[in-house]
């Protein structure tokens, strides 16, 4: 759905009939999604930029249009990064992307389960390619958003504290605000659309409910805040850029020091 709302190739018609479906109660689907992706942009590019050389994206889906190995790649050569995705053709897909590609890889993998992402970063291939003891960046765009308010802490806690200094993790997540910018019979008849093909339950958290999740990490400036308004940069199509207020997504990135 993600892909085929960003304008991407990489989709299939289940994915098309139920992002249409979105876009007949939330017309603005595809301008939230191209925000959030362009928040992605920016941030592992300033991750990159201080040096950060390992991307974990957890719920990562099929690397779409600018994607995270992309754009640290043109930083540094032979950064890492490791997508994972519960679904085993995303992954699929995913690797034949990645086939030409000797520092990246995408692993099926349930993102709510952080022991057995961990674990796999020990065992064969991963273990040559990735060290979690050098600084990683925990990558969590729009995913913490399908999980149960008492789960978030568990899921998030143990791959993000046991990592050096130096690392990073990277949030965006859709606020209550949305209910005030589109509307709660809107909001609640896109939650609709997710149960029903996709089997998700979305969960609207508030900007309280979501720093928790940052740990000890610091946050970098301007902290967590509406997508469109963290380090935005000029002449970026971001749907949003001339009416920052309208975003329903909040996004942030801390650091370990």
């Amino acid at each position: 759905m993600y892909d085929y709302l960003l304008g991407g190739k990489h989709n299939f018609p289940a994915d098309r009939a139920a992002a249409q479906q979105l876009l007949q109660v939330v017309p603005e689907s595809a301008d939230i999604a191209l925000s959030n992706r362009l928040f992605l942009g920016r941030a592992v590019q300033a991750l990159a930029d201080r040096g950060i050389r390992q991307f974990i994206d957890l719920g990562s889906g099929i690397p779409t249009q600018g994607n995270v190995h992309e754009i640290v790649q043109r930083v540094h050569r032979a950064s890492r990064v490791l997508y994972v995705d519960i679904d085993p053709v995303a992954i699929v897909a995913a690797n034949e992307i990645l086939a030409d590609n000797p520092y990246c890889r995408a692993i099926e993998g349930d993102f709510t389960r952080p022991d057995l992402i961990a674990d796999a970063l020990t065992r064969g291939d991963l273990a040559t390619i990735f060290d979690l003891d050098q600084p990683t960046a925990l990558l969590y765009f729009a995913v913490l958003q399908q999980v149960r308010p008492s789960q978030v802490e568990s899921i998030v806690a143990p791959l993000r504290d046991r990592l050096p200094a130096g690392s990073a993790i990277a949030i965006s997540h859709i606020s209550q605000v949305a209910v005030d910018t589109h509307g709660e019979d809107s909001v609640e008849i896109a939650k609709n659309v997710f149960r029903a093909q996709a089997d998700t339950e979305i969960t609207l958290r508030s900007p309280e409910e979501i720093l928790p999740h940052f740990g000890d990490f610091t946050l970098l400036e301007p902290g967590l805040t509406r997508l469109p308004d963290w380090r935005p940069r000029r002449g970026e199509p971001d749907p949003y850029v001339n009416a920052p207020e309208r975003s329903p997504m909040l996004g942030g990135v801390g650091i370990r020091a």
